[in-house]
């Protein structure tokens, strides 16, 4: 029976049974395991109630499962002694169980109350143990908190896209929204309703939607009304109506009477309000709807312009009138005379514009035959050939509100001289430019290009004309000619330009001379048009322009000299070259150079070369010619051989120790390291011919002499010794107790009756009591000799073996400085 209830697959609360199986009830197979599922919503803050069957179960475990779980966790159970709540009771509201009931009470609901509560049931009935399962959906809801509204744009632009916005902070959908706007006399209307959206969306924005605005919120559980906010469309300015007064319409506009009062007034629809600015003939003179001329005058005849601004768009519209104010021309008339009938006769025009009604013209003399008369502004032909240089011409002007006449007059000339060409080239050849000028002249004189075939070349132009043609060897030889036309001239002038490719020519092709001298190499330009300056290239074809120092250029209009300064046989022999190149072709010459070198020096043997001193710091150096021949001079140079460490030296370099004169044959080199070797060689110059260098040799030294070595070494080894046996003898003598064998080996030995004379103070006073004793103990034959002093009584012990007494020596030391 109870293995049945724990196999049924939603349960895992065996263990939470074992209380009531411990109690004693008889569980009998319930069967069929029964559900219940419900859905019910909550408000988040308020309360709502989830029912267990209708009647109080025997025993019952509420579950709790999170939304995108399949965690079941305990809430609240009872099992026959009261419920009791789990931990995860307190994270899902105040949370209480109804009395006499399952069910539970939840009051503050949170969001995370929110969803899957599974009641377990189980009733202990007559037929057996019943088990079921209620399953509680809860949603938990929000109310729509009051909304707001954002606007896309709050002052749109007619015609344009606007998107509302009605804003939540918080609440549950669906939500439904209503769109209200609200008319000039507060009245509401609805706009639109939206389900489940917040924008309304206004694709063309119109005048028409301008007002106060509101949105409307709601869902299950509330409804919420946003606080107005007010859209504003920005239109404008419409076209500007310009009302005139007084009216008077013509056929050019509006008219007004000399010295009238004139009012102009201009309307157009905007938001904002338009500015109004008032233009006279393009120049602004008033600000404001309403422009008003109390006393209009001649000079105010034209075009005024309204212009309406929306300062907030920065658009403008703008509407023009013509007004016409009757007044006479000012000034006089203008004269004017031009070229026509391609040059060949003259126009003469005559203009005097402006005045009510226009003017009326006319020209004298009366060269047209019959009387030439116009309005405001006539033009008539003169012929040209028949006309005298300087003709002056008059013309006339009269209107109806002047009471004299004023005239102007022009006068025709032809250009001075004749027509000038000239040909020049653009920077590196690239084009050629022909220009052609007649200057002066009235009117200006007309001037073209022509081939030598007479085909026109480029376009024509008055008083100068530049024919731009690309550089090309194909015009070298051919001719250009410039025509100039002028309406008094019978026929047309010309000047001719033959264009040509530069032609070089030398003095001497070849050119010979000995290195160390400088050579002057000459270029002329015999053809060239147009003009181009000589170009000279050295050897290695390289620009001299380029190399300052080595050459000097001189030239001219159609010659230059090329010097080469101080030449050098292996560096400038070749061929130099002399180039010119313009627009329509180049050349150039070639002029060898040929740099001989001096006569080869005779070669050198060095004759003695030998340490002066056994320091070998200096070196005497001779040498001697092995052959006849021409020299300038000769030169020294060292070689170092083996460094201060008497390691060789890889690949020593040649120094250049100093310059001699042709007839030097002895040097002496100072200054040496003398525990570097040196190797010496010596090469004669011929000016600039190096000849060959002499054998390499390196310094002998110097005689070795014995005698004086020898004699300084014995008088030395004398002086050392006699000095040397002097201090053993003091040493002996010193020690002659301390060293008793040594003293006996060197002075020997005598009886014990020797005596020693001692010099000091000490040994008199002693040897005086002595020498009484002394005299008592002496013979008769002894006592009539003279008198001497015994020595003291000494340690040395009296038992010795015979042959070893102790010996006194008396020994005089004499030291010379």
């Amino acid at each position: 029976m109870v293995h049945k209830v724990i196999g049924v697959p939603e349960i895992c609360f065996t263990v939470l049974f074992l209380p009531l199986l411990l109690e004693g009830v008889d569980i009998l197979d319930p069967g069929e395991v029964v559900y219940h599922e419900t859905r019910t919503d909550g408000v988040v803050g308020r309360g709502v109630i989830l029912e267990c069957g209708p009647i109080l179960p025997d025993v019952y475990i509420w579950g709790f499962t999170e939304p995108g779980t399949d965690t079941i966790r305990a809430v609240v159970y009872n099992f026959g002694k009261g419920p009791k709540l789990q931990k995860l009771a307190k994270d899902l509201g105040d949370l209480t169980v109804i009395s006499n009931t399952a069910s539970l009470s939840i009051e503050n609901l949170p969001l995370a109350a929110e969803g899957v509560y599974t009641c377990q049931a189980l009733y202990d009935t007559a037929e057996g143990a019943k088990l079921y399962y209620y399953y509680v959906y809860l949603r938990v809801l929000v109310p729509v908190t009051k909304p707001y509204i954002v606007m896309s744009d709050s002052s749109p632009i007619e015609g344009t896209e606007v998107t509302m916005r009605c804003g939540l902070e918080n609440g549950t959908g669906p939500i439904d929204y209503i769109w209200e706007q609200e008319s000039r006399e507060g009245q509401f209307t609805t706009v639109a309703e939206i389900n489940d959206s917040n924008l309304l969306n206004v694709t063309e924005i119109t005048r028409n939607h301008t007002g106060w605005y509101r949105c409307v919120a709601s869902n299950k559980v509330n409804q919420q009304r946003s606080d107005r906010i007010w859209l504003d469309i920005i239109f404008g300015p419409d076209l500007p109506q310009i009302d005139v007064t007084p009216y008077s319409v013509t056929e050019r506009g509006y008219s007004a009477l000399e010295r009238e009062t004139v009012s102009l007034l201009c309307q157009a629809s905007s938001n904002p309000p338009s500015q109004y600015v008032w233009f006279y003939n393009n120049s602004q003179v008033y600000t404001g709807p309403q422009f008003t001329i109390t006393k209009i005058l001649r000079m105010h005849t034209g075009h005024y312009a309204c212009l309406a601004q929306n300062t907030y768009l920065n658009s403008r519209s703008k509407k023009t009138i013509t007004l016409t104010v009757y007044y006479p021309p000012d000034g006089a008339p203008s004269c004017a005379i031009q070229p026509a009938n391609n040059y060949s006769d003259l126009a003469l025009s005559c203009t005097w514009e402006g005045g009510i009604p226009a003017a009326s013209l006319r020209w004298t003399p009366y060269v047209f035959g019959d009387e030439s008369k116009g309005i405001a502004n006539i033009t008539k032909i003169q012929s040209g050939p028949d006309t005298a240089n300087n003709s002056v011409f008059l013309c006339q002007g009269s209107h109806i509100a002047l009471d004299r006449i004023t005239s102007c007059s022009a006068r025709t000339w032809i250009p001075y001289g004749e027509p000038q060409c000239s040909a020049y080239a653009t920077r590196n050849n690239e084009y050629l430019m022909l220009s052609c000028s007649w200057e002066g002249g009235f009117p200006r004189a007309l001037l073209w290009w022509a081939s030598s075939t007479g085909d026109m070349q480029g376009t024509s132009e008055e008083n100068a004309n530049i024919l731009v043609l690309r550089s090309s060897a194909t015009y070298s030889g051919k001719a250009f000619v410039c025509y100039a036309k002028h309406p008094l001239a019978k026929k047309a002038k010309q000047c001719v330009l033959k264009l040509e490719a530069p032609v070089l020519i030398t003095q001497r092709s070849v050119m010979s001379v000995y290195e160390g001298s400088d050579v002057q190499l000459t270029c002329i330009l015999s053809k060239n048009y147009p003009i181009t300056e000589i170009t000279w290239y050295n050897n290695q074809k390289q620009h001299v322009n380029n190399i300052p120092k080595k050459y000097v250029l001189e030239q001219a209009a159609a010659w230059t000299n090329l010097t080469v300064r101080e030449t050098d046989s292996e560096t400038d022999s070749g061929e130099y070259w002399c180039s010119a190149t313009n627009a329509v072709g180049g050349a150039e010459i070639p002029i060898t150079l040929m740099v001989k070198r001096y006569p080869f020096p005779p070669n050198i043997t060095i004759s003695k070369i030998i340490y002066n001193s056994r320091q070998k710091t200096d070196v005497d150096l001779e040498w001697m010619l092995q052959n006849v021949g021409e020299l300038t001079g000769f030169f020294i140079e060292s070689q170092r051989l083996l460094d201060p460490v008497k390691k060789r030296i890889s690949d020593p370099p040649w120094k250049k120790l100093i310059d001699m004169d042709s007839d030097s044959r002895s040097y002496q080199i100072n200054n040496l390291d003398p525990t570097v070797t040196y190797a010496f060689r010596i090469t004669a110059v011929n000016r600039r011919t190096i000849g060959n260098p002499s054998e390499i040799k390196t310094p002998a030294d110097p005689p070795f002499n014995a005698y004086p070595a020898v004699i300084g070494a014995a008088i030395g080894g004398m002086i050392i010794a006699t000095i040397a046996t002097v201090l053993l003898f003091i040493f002996v003598v010193r020690n002659r107790n301390n060293n008793p064998r040594l003293h006996d080996l060197i002075f020997g030995r005598q009886n014990s009756q020797s005596r020693e004379n001692i010099n000091f103070p000490e040994d008199e006073v002693v040897g005086g009591s002595e020498g009484e004793r002394g005299a008592e103990e002496q013979s008769p034959s002894t006592g009539q000799g003279p008198s001497m002093a015994l020595p003291r009584p000494t340690a040395t012990p009296t038992n010795l073996p015979p042959g070893e007494e102790p010996v006194n020596v008396t020994i005089t030391v004499m030291a010379s400085s």
